[in-house]
C-alpha cells in the first residue's frame, strides 16, 4: 500500500476535530448513492417497459409486411414467399388474409379484425398459439372454427364451443338485393398474447376460410415476414426491394410503431440527462468536502512537503480521497438500485392499467451497456470533482503552513 493511499484512507475514516467535515463527507457519499440508485431505477423502468411492449407487439405482428399497392391483394404470393425465403436473415414467411368485420356473440356485437392465417406455419413462431389459454387450434376438417382473443371473448360473453356470427362488408346478391355476407363460426379456442389491443380486437380463422369469406380466391392481403434480428429490418427491406416487383409495398415493424418507440427512446434520454444532474450536484459536495479538508489539514500538508513529498504526491492523496467517496457512493447506489429492481419485478410493485399501457405491471430491466455507462459517467464526474481541491492542496506553501508551529 502506497503512503498516499494510506494517508487518504486515514483522512477519510479517522475522527476529526471538525465534525462538520465528517457530515459533509457522509452527505457526499449519500448524494451519489441516491443519484446512482435513481438513475438505475429510471433507466431500468424505461428499458423494461420498452422491451416488454416491443416483445408483445412483435409477438403478435410481423417484423416486415409485404403487401400490394393496389389494395386488391397479392395474387402470386406463393412465388413471392419462395423468393423472400432465399434472402439471408429471413426466419419465416406466412400468408395473411384479413378484413374488418362485425362479430355477434351472446352478449353483444363488436367490430373486430378478422385474420386468416396458416395455423401450421404460425404455431412454429408464435408461443401464444402453441399454448392457448383455452381450447385448441381449429381442425382442418369439420365445422369452421375460430380463435378469439382473451379480452374479446369476455366482451362478447362467448367461450369455447359457442357460436358467433361474422358479418362482412362484402355483399351477396339475393331476391331482395345485395345483402351483407354472413357466416357462423364455432369458437374452438381462446388465445392471449398479453397485448391488450390485439387480444381485445382480433379473431383468427384458417387462411382458406378467410379467402372464401373475403372473396380473395387465390390471393392474400399481405405476407408476414419474420426475421432473425429485428434490428436488421431496414437492411432486409432494402434487399427485398431489389428482388421483388415494384408493385409490392414493404413496411417494417419500426415504421408501423415509429411514434411509440421514438417517444420511449426520447423519454429514456431525457430521464438519463435529468437524473445525471443529480449526480453532478452530489459531486459538488465532494469539492466542498475536499476544500474543507485542505483547510483543516494545511499543517499536515506543510509537514509532508517539508519531509520531501512532491506536489504530485499531495494531489494524489486528495484525489484518492475524493475518488474513494465517488466509488463508495457509486457501488452503494448500484447495489440499492439493482435490489429495488429485483423487488419490483418479484412482487410486481408498480401496476398500470392494462388497457392503456398494454401490460399489467411495469417491469424493470437494466441493460448491461446502460449499467456500465451509468457507472462510468458517475465515476468520471466524481474524479473530475477532485481535481481542483487536489490542485489547491498541492500549492500549499510549507513555510506559511508551519509558520506558527
Amino acid at each position: 500500500m502506497s503512503y498516499e493511499f494510506f494517508i487518504s484512507k486515514r483522512y477519510l475514516t479517522a475522527k476529526r476535530k471538525q465534525a462538520f467535515i465528517s457530515v459533509i463527507t457522509f452527505i457526499s457519499v449519500l448524494g451519489i448513492t441516491i443519484g446512482v440508485m435513481a438513475l438505475i431505477i429510471a433507466v431500468a423502468l424505461i428499458t423494461g417497459f420498452q422491451k416488454d411492449v416491443q416483445d408483445k407487439i412483435l409477438g403478435a405482428t410481423s417484423h416486415l409486411m409485404v403487401s400490394d399497392l393496389t389494395g386488391e391483394g397479392l395474387s402470386n404470393y406463393e412465388q413471392l414467399a419462395a423468393k423472400i425465403k432465399n434472402i439471408k436473415g429471413i426466419k419465416s414467411v406466412s400468408p395473411i388474409a384479413f378484413n374488418t368485420v362485425l362479430i355477434s356473440g351472446p352478449s353483444k356485437s363488436l367490430g373486430v379484425m378478422l385474420k386468416g392465417i396458416d395455423f401450421e406455419l404460425e404455431q412454429g413462431q408464435s408461443p401464444w398459439l402453441q399454448k392457448l389459454e383455452n381450447g385448441q387450434i381449429p381442425p382442418e376438417s369439420g365445422r369452421d372454427g375460430i380463435l378469439l382473443g382473451h379480452d374479446l371473448s369476455l366482451s362478447l360473453g362467448a367461450g369455447v364451443g359457442d357460436t358467433v356470427m361474422i358479418l362482412t362488408a362484402s355483399s351477396s346478391l339475393s331476391p331482395l338485393g345485395p345483402l351483407p355476407k354472413t357466416k357462423k363460426f364455432v369458437i374452438s379456442g381462446i388465445f392471449a398474447t398479453g397485448l391488450f389491443e390485439f387480444d381485445s380486437s382480433t379473431a383468427l380463422i384458417s387462411l382458406g376460410s378467410a379467402q372464401k369469406l373475403f372473396r380473395l380466391e387465390k390471393r392474400v392481403s399481405f405476407l408476414q415476414v419474420m426475421i432473425d434480428d429485428i434490428f436488421q429490418a431496414s437492411r432486409i427491406k432494402e434487399s427485398l426491394r431489389e428482388r421483388l416487383p415494384s408493385i409490392v409495398y414493404i413496411t417494417t415493424w419500426m415504421e408501423l410503431n415509429k411514434s411509440l418507440f421514438s417517444a420511449l427512446k426520447l423519454e429514456k434520454n431525457i430521464i438519463f440527462l435529468t437524473i445525471a444532474l443529480i449526480v453532478f450536484v452530489a459531486s459538488l459536495n465532494i469539492i466542498a468536502t475536499l476544500i474543507l479538508m485542505v483547510m483543516e489539514k494545511t499543517r499536515d500538508i506543510g509537514i509532508l512537503i517539508a519531509l520531501g513529498a512532491t506536489s504530485r504526491n499531495i494531489k494524489k492523496i486528495f484525489f484518492l480521497q475524493g475518488a474513494s467517496i465517488g466509488i463508495i457512493g457509486t457501488l452503494c447506489g448500484v447495489a440499492l438500485g439493482l435490489f429495488w429492481c429485483f423487488l419490483a419485478n418479484t412482487f410486481k410493485l408498480i401496476r398500470v392499467p392494462v388497457d392503456i399501457y398494454q401490460i399489467s405491471f411495469v417491469p424493470f430491466r437494466i441493460n448491461p451497456v446502460d449499467l456500465v455507462l451509468i457507472i462510468g459517467a458517475t465515476l468520471l464526474i466524481s474524479f473530475l470533482s477532485t481535481l481542483f481541491p487536489a490542485h489547491r492542496a498541492s500549492k500549499v506553501d510549507p513555510v506559511i503552513a508551519l509558520k506558527y508551529e
